[in-house]
Formats: C-alpha cells, sequence, structure tokens
C-alpha cells in the first residue's frame, strides 16, 4: 500500500517514529510535515534523533490562527493527496494538523487511520477537543490507546475499526530512553541534581492566550521551592512578553527559562525531575511511564489513567491545590501500576498488522483475515 502519514507537532513525531518502522517493512510510507511545529528543537531535531524519514513534503504553514491555520493546511495537504494518490492517509493525536490531514483524505474518499483515537476531556471549548470529535467521526481505522477510549467511542455510536492496540508513545519512550541518558548532557549542562529540581511546560491556548490565567502561572512559578526548568514554547514566550510578564520571570533566580529541548533531553529531564508541571498530555503520559509525580494544570485530562496511584493530580492553575498534592503525595507516595493498559508495548506493531490486514475491509468488505485480527486485538 502507499501511506501518507500527515504530522506537524512534537508530539507527532514520537508517535511517528515507532508505526513508521514497522509500516516501511511492507509498504510504501510518504511522510507529509505541515509545518504546524517549525522551531527546530520542536521539529527538525526529533526527526534526526528518532531516525524518522525526512518529510516528502514539507507544507511549512507556521503559526495563525485556527481557522486561518487549519485552511491553509487543508489547501496544501489536498494538492498532495491528488497528486500521490495514496490507498491510507494516517493521522495523529489531536492537533489541527489532525484534522485538516483527516478532512482532505475524506474529501477525496481516501481512508483514514487515526492513532490516538477515542481521547475525550469533554470540554467542548478546547480547540484539540473539537479535533478529536471530528477527526474520529471521518477515520475508517480507529487505533485507540486505552480500554476507556473505546469506551468513549461506543458511546457516541463508533463501533466498527476500532482497535485497542496500546499506547505508540510508550514503545517511542522504552525504544529511545536507554539512549537518551546515554547521549543527554542536559543534567550537566543545567547543573541539575536528580529529583531535586521542577519541570514546567505549559502551551495550551487556554493558559496562554488568557491574561489572568497567565498571571496565575506566574504566581506558581514565583512560589515555587526549588530549581525550575522551564522550557518556553514559543506561542507561550511570545504571550509573556506581549503581556509584559516574561521579565518578572526571568528575574527568578531559581527559575531556568530555556529553549524547547530536543526528545531525548526531554526525556532524562522528565525522569529526573522531582515533580512535572504540565498542561501537555504527552508529558503527563511520559511522566506516567517514568514514575515521575505529575501536577497537570488544567481542570481535566484525557487521559485518566494517570490519576490512578498518585502519579497525576489535576490541579489547573491554584498554588493552593498544587502545593495540597505536594503534601498528600509526599505522605502516601506513589502506588503499583498493575494492570494499566498504558503500559503493554507492542502498540506500533498491532496497528501495522491491522493496516497490512485491512485492505479488503477498507474497500468496503471484511476479509475473514482481519475479522479473526479484530477479534484478537478486542481480546487484548
Amino acid at each position: 500500500m502507499k501511506i501518507i502519514s500527515v504530522v506537524g507537532a512534537r508530539p507527532q513525531f514520537i508517535k511517528l517514529s515507532a508505526l513508521s518502522q514497522e509500516l516501511r517493512r511492507k509498504h510504501k510510507e510518504i511522510v507529509l510535515h505541515t509545518g504546524q511545529h517549525y522551531d527546530y528543537e520542536l521539529s527538525r531535531v526529533f526527526f534526526s534523533e528518532l531516525s524518522i524519514p525526512r518529510p516528502h513534503y514539507n507544507l511549512g504553514i507556521g503559526s495563525a490562527e485556527h481557522g486561518e491555520q487549519t485552511g491553509r493546511m487543508l489547501k496544501g495537504i489536498e494538492e498532495v493527496l491528488l497528486f500521490e494518490r495514496p490507498d491510507l492517509v494516517i493521522v495523529y493525536g489531536d492537533t489541527n494538523s489532525t484534522l485538516a490531514g483527516a478532512l482532505a483524505a475524506v474529501k477525496q474518499n481516501i481512508p483514514v487511520a487515526h492513532v490516538e483515537a477515542g481521547l475525550r476531556s469533554f470540554v467542548r471549548t478546547m480547540p484539540e477537543e473539537i479535533n478529536r470529535v471530528l477527526t474520529d467521526h471521518v477515520s475508517s481505522l480507529l487505533f485507540c490507546p486505552t480500554p476507556t477510549s473505546v469506551k468513549n467511542l461506543k458511546k457516541e455510536g463508533i463501533t466498527q475499526g476500532v482497535y485497542l492496540v496500546g499506547d505508540v508513545m510508550y514503545d517511542s519512550l522504552k525504544e529511545n530512553l536507554s539512549v537518551a541518558e546515554k547521549k543527554s548532557k542536559i543534567m550537566r549542562k543545567l547543573n541539575l541534581n536528580p529529583k531535586d529540581f521542577y519541570l514546567v511546560t505549559v502551551h495550551r491556548a487556554e493558559n496562554t492566550d488568557k491574561k489572568d490565567n497567565l498571571k496565575k502561572l506566574c504566581r506558581i512559578l514565583v512560589s515555587l521551592d526549588r530549581k525550575t526548568v522551564f522550557p518556553v514554547h514559543p506561542r507561550t514566550k511570545n504571550k509573556l512578553s506581549e503581556f509584559k510578564l516574561l521579565a518578572r520571570l526571568l528575574s527568578l533566580k531559581h527559575l531556568l527559562p530555556i529553549d524547547p529541548v530536543s526528545y531525548l533531553d526531554m526525556l532524562v529531564l522528565e525522569k529526573n525531575a522531582g515533580y512535572i508541571l504540565t498542561d501537555s498530555g504527552g508529558v503527563q503520559k511520559e511522566a506516567f511511564f517514568l514514575e515521575t509525580p505529575c501536577l497537570t494544570l488544567r481542570e481535566e485530562t484525557e487521559w485518566v489513567e494517570t490519576l490512578k496511584g498518585n502519579y497525576n493530580g489535576v490541579v489547573g492553575l491554584s498554588l493552593e491545590k498544587i502545593l495540597a498534592r505536594m503534601r498528600r503525595l509526599e505522605k502516601s507516595g506513589l502506588k503499583s501500576k498493575r494492570g494499566n493498559k498504558l503500559e503493554m508495548r507492542g502498540a506500533a506493531r498491532r496497528m501495522a498488522g491491522v493496516i497490512s490486514s485491512a485492505d479488503g475491509w477498507l474497500r468496503g468488505g471484511v476479509s475473514e483475515k482481519t475479522q479473526s485480527l479484530d477479534r484478537r486485538l478486542r481480546s487484548w
């Protein structure tokens, strides 16, 4: 099969790295990069570190308001699809690149596979939630990371083409962690001691685009009592500057604002942090996998599995909740993760198996081989 993988942002490159290796064993894969993340540390370095094939196409879309960015992506992706005529388009996660890739494909009657289908925060004001829901409802193959995501789809009437495969980001982390620990020099560069610093990441629109919320974030950063590493996302940096809050943060002696870091450096920081404070879904999962306590700077999370065992706490931008959560963890500690299906390896292999067996299904009929595979994956 000729397959086009549409990516555009950091978490998608990580997911692509594991699945791409499996796909290229049997299929021709074309990587289309929308250019949603164009900063080197948010884009190109991931391709070099993770041995992902250099994108065959880079649309260079860059930053823009949601409607404009998605529209420009839609036009660019459509042109590539008309030229390449693929058998399948794969999209990842919940970004504007995800939605644009899915819409461009279905408009041309090209089947779509959605990696990380079925996630729901149930907050329709989140752009990511809209992207997830719309993408799921036009996809032919829906690769779910957790039993909860399968249930979410069933509640919306989506049952055909749904596969519980596990989390592909777990595959990537397990494959790259030992490499990261050997190659990364970030701990020495920043003069950090294991478990004696905090790691903070913030990029979501609900936290960055409102001055009041950014002020709350600044209050949190000012109040933290340890050295704090803060890789500053370009959008966050721009908004801090726009709202005249950046200078205050730069004056804090315990705060280390740095440029976005590579995947390998980020893994090392996540593993060695005492706490992670983030609004990123991917970072929540990586913290869980690495058994680093996480505080989610949102009012909800789509990764409900990480909430078990004290590994993750939803605290919003409340300093009081953050401090209370830290006190609670100091008393009770982390608990066993036994039976948590986020940590089942082999998601990429399972997805590639479904895709290789689904040719008849995608053309309108389910083959016996695909039905058998479907039953095995459902039982898993």
